[in-house]
């Protein structure tokens, strides 16, 4: 679980430890990007903790930093990016204090990627059978590559190994992307919408088999998607991000039954599924910004039906509350109101929980 902090405290963290500390731990981390001549803050003041075997779930917009914050855990600000401020320590190394070797070591011992193209990340020119390599480049002897392939769910394994990524289905190709992934029981697994160019008819399976395997090998998870019922399913704890921020974080039911920030809650309410019989999801008007640096205000505000005059004028804070951390300058009153709408809901829905 994430520690209470201070965002505008400027002392560093102590770094994450292996001794029961956090695997991951991004302190005060911002990223900018070079696009059109200007910079875009991506990543904005990131302060998140990632404990042993967590299952953690990021959620927003597309824009709103998901995909950069999950990638830059593992040290790739590629391109036209930069780390402006803050620091990375998984395992208790310095993600950015050392060389390329040092990098590359870390990834290949502490990170497993699943990511959204399962075919755009296999070599295409090699069967699958030459794309197993252990932490030190070493080919996988082919007796431990069919043990992989058939944990996976891929029984026909001598079929698989002996085929081009491009002979293969999307679901089989994540099949493939999650075996390399899990063979060396990462501590970390980064799964960056793993499922989003699959059938929905697999889209179950495949995150079924991250579970399953993050349980098994107590492997923590972190999860990248747009699919808010995914991760209710599968995540222990959500983070909300909009504009680069964290904007609210907590353990996942919490959140989901009770969204204290408004951005989050009108994330929950344009879940498929919420709108009833008849009736129609409830959209969030506006778009999200660009954001060029650091703003001094809420940026949720332009969007926000209970923004007031200082919620355009004052930065909120990550405010440590019971349960989960949220950045909203009017915490207090969308508390209430989320409390009264939250009973409304749970007596209009006759007491139902959470999905199955």
């Amino acid at each position: 679980m994430t520690e209470a902090m201070d965002p505008g405290s400027a002392q560093p963290r102590a770094p994450a430890r292996t001794d029961g500390g956090p695997l991951a731990r991004v302190d005060g981390l911002s990223v900018v990007f070079r696009s059109g001549g200007r910079e875009v803050l991506a990543l904005d003041d990131i302060r998140l903790d990632i404990a042993p075997g967590e299952r953690v779930g990021l959620v927003g917009e597309s824009g709103s930093g998901k995909s950069t914050l999950a990638l830059a855990i593992a040290g790739f600000v590629k391109g036209k990016g930069r780390r402006q401020a803050g620091q990375v320590h998984v395992a208790g190394h310095d993600v950015f204090g050392g060389d390329h070797e040092a990098l590359r070591r870390l990834r290949a011992t502490q990170f497993g990627f699943v990511f959204q193209n399962p075919i755009g990340t296999l070599d295409p020119t090699r069967k699958i059978e030459r794309q197993f390599f252990d932490p030190e480049g070493a080919a996988i002897p082919r007796p431990r590559i069919a043990e992989l392939l058939r944990d996976v769910g891929l029984l026909d394994a001598p079929r698989v190994m002996g085929s081009y990524p491009h002979e293969l289905s999307g679901g089989m190709a994540q099949r493939v992307a999650i075996a390399m992934a899990i063979e060396h029981a990462p501590p970390l697994m980064v799964a960056d919408e793993p499922t989003s160019a699959l059938d929905a008819s697999i889209r179950i399976q495949i995150l079924d088999l991250l579970l399953a395997h993050s349980q098994c090998q107590h492997s923590a998870l972190l999860l990248v998607s747009h699919d808010l019922s995914a991760i209710r399913r599968y995540c222990e704890r959500v983070v909300v991000m909009y504009a680069g921020r964290i904007v609210e974080q907590g353990p996942t039911e919490a959140i989901f039954r009770r969204p204290l920030h408004p951005y989050t809650a009108a994330l929950m309410a344009a879940m498929p599924g919420r709108e009833g019989f008849g009736g129609q999801l409830q959209a969030i008007p506006g778009h999200p910004p660009v954001v060029h640096a650091r703003e001094e205000a809420c940026s949720f505000a332009p969007r926000c039906p209970r923004a007031s005059d200082t919620c355009r004028s004052h930065r909120p804070a990550l405010l440590a509350l019971p349960l989960r951390e949220v950045a909203c300058l009017r915490v207090d009153a969308v508390a209430a109101m989320a409390e009264e709408a939250a009973g409304e809901a749970v007596a209009a829905a006759g007491g139902e929980g959470r999905p199955a």
